[in-house]
């Protein structure tokens, strides 16, 4: 009777022993899937998602960018998926995403063929600065990095509180022209984010004449608006900026030009897209309004 006792025991522990093997195997399984869960691969479409996700400490995520994703400077070591808004579907696949973000497509079937491939869109959008630290806690919550993002969406929401406060006291607002481009001329009407922008700031966009985003103008009607500071958003390849505006043929009537206050050397993508360095922005225009 003991050979049979003993082989019965043994057979127990063999039982024992492939049942907490199995055990151990789901538990690594779902550990896996858990830090899938709290560390997702994402890819970035837009170069504001991009900045949003390094500012809150979530880079790490990032497994796709866009050309367009230049900042900061940690984004360069990202692989690129594609143009702003234009993945490279191949590309894309490859990366192995379970998140895609982004804040418009140049294609919008192009998000139904992602979600094809079983990754998860999401689309974040900021059309003024007040959408900045809601989208930021929204990443806060698909990275797992909610602390970063509540704590940077706090000083966020602190910051445009004191320019609104300040803006209260300013008795006159100053009319602004934001030249976005000049062959041909570009500015950001009354829905642009530099509009919102500029107010915050404590001027006027004389673009707000017009209820669009961005739209092209002509010489005339600047001239006609008569703004009192004029700020370039690009680099010119001959003389700077601000020089070629001050020696445009009938602009010397401008208000902006006879008091020299013409202005260029603007990192644009301060002005142009919604992100982490809005007060940064901000604070650039409203040194300008106030400069004497």
């Amino acid at each position: 009777m003991r050979p049979v006792t003993r082989y019965n025991g043994v057979s127990a522990l063999l039982l024992l022993f492939s049942i907490l093997l199995c055990a151990g195997c789901r538990k690594a399984d779902s550990g896996a899937e858990a830090q899938r869960e709290t560390k997702p691969r994402i890819v970035s479409l837009a170069p504001s998602v991009t900045e949003m996700i390094f500012a809150i400490g979530a880079g790490e995520h990032l497994v796709g960018r866009t050309t367009a994703c230049d900042w900061p400077a940690e984004a360069a070591d990202v692989p690129v998926a594609g143009a702003f808004g234009r993945p490279s579907m191949e590309v894309l696949a490859s990366m192995h995403p379970d998140i895609v973000i982004d804040v418009d497509l140049e294609e919008e079937r192009n998000g139904g063929k992602i979600r094809d491939l079983g990754i998860r869109t999401e689309r974040i959008v900021c059309k003024n600065p007040d959408d900045i630290p809601g989208a930021l806690r929204t990443l806060g919550k698909l990275t797992g990095h909610r602390h970063q993002a509540d704590s940077l969406a706090a000083v966020i929401e602190k910051g445009l509180a004191k320019f609104r406060e300040k803006n209260l006291r300013r008795r006159q607002k100053p009319l602004v022209y934001l030249e976005i481009w000049d062959d041909p001329f570009w500015t950001g009407g009354r829905e642009s984010y530099t509009s919102a922008l500029i107010s915050y700031a404590g001027g006027h966009n004389i673009g707000d004449a017009v209820r669009k985003e961005y739209f092209e103008i002509s010489q005339e009607w600047v001239i006609e608006q008569n703004p009192d500071i004029i700020a370039c958003m690009y680099m010119s390849k001959d003389t700077p900026a601000a020089s070629g505006v001050m020696q445009r043929n009938g602009w010397h009537h401008i208000s902006a030009v006879k008091h020299k206050k013409v202005f260029d050397g603007f990192d644009n993508s301060l002005f142009l897209r919604p992100g982490p360095r809005v007060l940064e922005g901000i604070a650039q225009l409203d040194r300008l309004i106030e400069k004497k």
